[in-house]
């Protein structure tokens, strides 16, 4: 099968392309950082093929996937793995701009990539949309504001491609992690901070990019009648917490 991934200079996106290399299949490996996707290609070989590609930008899109050479171009899995979170404050002490890049990135990057990609799947009759939520999604809590809304966006945005997708023998997937270590995430989050990044791990064992790249894979490789709507992971460390109560 041939596979195209975004965010795929790092963290899950990289480690879901070592995967599917691994197990014998072509991947289209996209992101901004095109030093870091030279990298990986030559790590993974003539399997992997390098695709500059900024999901924030329209023209960007376009003019990667018209990069595509010819037999690269029938993509049997979309991997929206592109997106980030910034920043931990309070809405009301939030930068708008980290708020603005999240959306541009996780709602609306994942939403171009999916309609760019996604009517020659329809025309084939067959395919697999998974996209990357996470449990921010579908819980709330302290500083997850804008983050967690655009990951329930992407909850609900793939059950109505569902909706939308069936009889198709199209298929859509909603895969959330929890608590996951090993990744650039929380040092994007607090831009940069390394100690405030790894206060986020001490004493866990989170999951790791090959625990999510491993549940992609399975996913993916299911018998073609099986869809998986949403799926959510935690490490055995992370439960759930009582209602945030302020007291005086």
């Amino acid at each position: 099968m041939i596979v195209f991934i975004t965010g795929a200079s790092a963290g899950f996106g990289a480690e879901m392309a070592r995967t599917f290399v691994k197990n014998g299949h072509q991947v289209v490996i996209s992101a901004r950082r095109s030093e870091r996707l030279a990298e990986l290609a030559a790590e993974l070989g003539e399997a992997a093929l390098p695709l500059e590609l900024d999901v924030t930008d329209p023209a960007s899109i376009a003019d990667a996937l018209a990069m595509l050479p010819q037999s690269w171009r029938q993509i049997d899995v979309l991997i929206n793995n592109a997106g980030l979170a910034l920043g931990t404050k309070p809405a009301q002490e939030a930068p708008l701009e980290d708020w603005e890049t999240m959306i541009a990135t996780n709602c609306a990057g994942l939403a171009r990539m999916t309609r760019a990609i996604l009517p020659a799947m329809v025309e084939r009759g067959s395919g697999l949309v998974i996209n990357l939520g996470s449990v921010a999604g579908h819980y709330p809590y302290p500083g997850g504001n804008v983050y967690g809304a655009t990951k329930a966006f992407v909850e609900q945005f793939t059950l109505n491609l569902r909706a939308d997708l069936a009889g198709t023998g199209v298929r859509a997937t909603n895969l959330a992690p929890g608590l996951c270590g090993g990744t650039e995430f929380s040092n994007v989050r607090f831009k940069g901070d390394d100690a405030a990044a790894a206060k986020v791990y001490e004493g866990t064992t989170p999951l790791t990019a090959k625990d999510i790249a491993e549940t992609a894979y399975w996913i993916a490789t299911l018998p073609p009648h099986v869809n998986v709507n949403s799926i959510e992971l935690m490490p055995t460390c992370q439960g759930f917490a009582p209602f945030n109560i302020k007291r005086v």
